[in-house]
Order: C-alpha cells, then structure tokens, then sequence
C-alpha cells in the first residue's frame, strides 16, 4: 500500500499553501466580520487554476485527479472555510454537472468560463421543504412545446455561490411530471442562466458561519429557460444529482481535514507560547493529550478521506467510503474546533480568533451536502440493514 501523494501533489500543496496564506489569511477575518464575499479573491483562485483542476484542457482544465483538488480544498481550509466552500461548490456543484451529464454544446458554451473562476455556478437541490428528502422536491418544470421552453416555478433553499457577481447559473431539480400525476415523481435538472425572467434571488442569509460564502434562497415565477437547458436525460435528475453528492462528500472530507489540521497547528503553537502556574500549557498533561487527540484525528480523517478520493480516482466504486469520509471527517472537525478552543481558553471565545471561526464555522459540515444522519442511513443500506 502506497499512502504517499506524488512529487507533483507535494508541491502544488505548497503553491496553494502559500497562495492561501498570502492571498487569504490575512483578510479572512474581516470578510468574515462584514460579510464580504471576497469577488477578486476567487478569482485569483482561478488564476491560480483551482477552478478547472479536475476537467481536461480543452474545456480550460488542467485534466488533474480529484485527489488533487481534495488537497486544494483542504489547503484553503486551514486558511478559511468560506474560501474552501467557495471552491468546492464551484467545482463539484457548478461545473461538475455539466461535464458529466451536459451535452457538447452545453460544456463549450459553460466550462471555460467556470474552469477559469471567471464565473461561478450553483446546484439548486433543497428546498425549503425538501432537504434530506431530496425526492420531496416541489419545484416544477412544464415543457411549453409551442415554445420549446421550460416554464419553471418554485424555490430552493441554501443555495452556494448563487448570488455573487459571478454566479452564470444554477442548475436546479424540477418535476418534470405531469401535474396531478400519481406516481412517482420524475425529477430532471435544469440549467437556468443567472438573470433569467422570472428567476429571482433572495437577499443572503443571516448565518452562524461561513459569512464570506455567498448563500441564497431562490425563487422562480414563470422562469423561462429553453428545452435544450435540460442537463441529462428526463427523469434522470434524482439519480444524477446523488452521483453529484458523493462526490461533494469526499471534497467536503477534505475540508474537514483542513479544518482539524488547522486546529492542531493552532493548538500546538498556542500550547508551547501560553505559560501558566510559570510554565508552557502544553507541559500540562490536560492540555497535551488534547493535542495528542488532535493529532490522531488529523490522520484518521485524512487516510480515510484520501483512500475514498483514491478509489474515485480508480474508477473503482465509492459511495460507501465517501458517506463513511463525510462522517467521520466532519464530526472529528467539530469535535476538534471546540477543542481547540477550550485550549486557547478565553481567547477562543474571541471572534477575531481563528479557532473561534473555525468552531462557528465547522458545525455546518455535519449537515451540508448530506447530513450526517443520512451519512450513516447510506453506510447501514451498505451493509445490508433495511434502513
């Protein structure tokens, strides 16, 4: 077994490493104060080129593995998770989509702008009545055949990078049924352009983190998008966008192993600086084992998120390993921000202070792009239990 990232691996970790410290350390804690979404960040990002890290050239990708993006996105969130969401979301809920399931057409016309970071996309799926029950979703689309357009109506809840003066689109799930149909629903998704009639975004919401994310509500009154905005078979938009998830899961993985990382180079260097009772913290057996606990949290979440990010890389099968990666990755994050935070003690209360941001920040892990309820219900259907 060969656990080792390349040679290439390494120093793109160090490009992005720096990048981050550089470019968005240093204002992290003020776009997360004023709830800025940091536009010339992002597209630094994609001068950078984390944007098409996973897709072939000729759309305006580097043609990179998926484990190297896990790697950009866990680099990023050391820094700040607003950032890593930002790519994330951009990556495998904007652009990913399309180069999987879009036509030709819809790939030349979308990828190289969202591969070059110059816009930014978004995947409509909850709704403020379907989360986890993704197949409760409401939002309809009637194909109007004298006109050769989708005519949509309906909303979608805490939708990412969908209201940024970047944003071109956002893909959304419809029912694509007959109304008054009985059975069940047939779900289709839908490219729908940003500035569409009819499609409205709501004003941003009030959030406990990720303050420099952009995070919307969206609303479609008659919107008209043409039948050729049909990304994928009819019908198959149910099926689609959980293959979409399983992906998000892992790349949500790796962000919680920035995230725990961060907190146990955080915790390290604050152990040895902080003297107490005339002595470092960290000489203290309850501050050590903390870190120690840190540490093997670090690397439990790392191994299982990369062998998951492998195996996808493989082509081999991995829905099971991603749902276990999601899990475990995100509530070690949790776990450790708080932590974290008990070691910097009343500095950790302290908003300005990083660890307090990545406790604010990290609870959202544990829901977004699955919950970790449904992480589990996935992993016991995998083990042959009837959940």
């Amino acid at each position: 077994m060969d656990f080792d990232f390349t040679d290439e691996q390494e120093m793109f970790r160090k490009v992005v490493r720096d990048f981050a410290e550089a470019e968005i350390a240093p204002h992290a804690e003020a776009w997360d104060r004023d709830h800025v979404f940091p536009t010339d960040a992002v597209r630094a990002m994609g001068e950078l080129g984390l944007f098409g890290l996973p897709f072939p050239e000729e759309y305006g990708g580097s043609g990179s593995d998926f484990t190297t993006l896990c790697i950009a996105i866990e680099e990023l969130a050391r820094v700040d998770q607003s950032a890593s969401i930002t790519l994330e979301a951009g990556v495998g809920l904007g652009a990913n989509p399309i180069f999987t399931f879009g036509t030709e057409e819809q790939k030349q016309r979308w990828l190289p702008d969202l591969c070059a970071g110059r816009t930014l996309g978004g995947f409509g799926l909850t709704e403020p009545d379907a989360g986890s029950d993704a197949g409760g979703t409401r939002t309809r689309a009637v194909l109007d055949e004298s006109t050769d357009e989708w005519v949509i109506n309906g909303e979608k809840a805490f939708i990412t990078n969908s209201g940024t003066d970047l944003t071109s689109l956002v893909t959304i799930t419809a029912r694509t049924d007959a109304p008054g149909s009985t059975g069940k629903p047939e779900i289709s998704t839908i490219i729908v352009p940003a500035g569409t009639p009819g499609f409205e975004v709501q004003p941003p919401y009030r959030k406990m983190g990720w303050h420099a994310s952009d995070t919307h509500g969206l609303s479609f009154s008659d919107c008209r998008v043409p039948a050729g905005n049909l990304l994928g078979e009819r019908g198959r938009g149910f099926a689609n966008f959980l293959a979409t998830l399983d992906d998000g899961r892992v790349a949500i993985a790796a962000l919680a192993v920035g995230v725990i990382q961060c907190c146990l180079d955080e915790s390290v260097r604050y152990a040895n600086e902080r003297n107490a009772f005339g002595k470092p913290i960290g000489s203290y057996q309850a501050i050590a084992f903390k870190c120690a606990d840190l540490a093997v949290m670090a690397a439990q979440a790392r191994h299982i998120t990369y062998h998951a990010a492998w195996l996808k890389d493989q082509g081999r099968p991995f829905k099971h390993e991603a749902a276990m990666a999601k899990l475990y990755a995100t509530e070690a994050a949790v776990t450790a921000t708080r932590e974290a935070t008990q070691i910097f003690g009343g500095y950790g209360f302290m908003d300005e202070t990083l660890v307090a941001r990545q406790y604010r920040d990290s609870k959202i892990l544990e829901i977004g792009e699955g919950t970790s309820e449904v992480q589990r219900m996935i992993i016991a259907r995998g083990l042959g239990l009837p959940v």
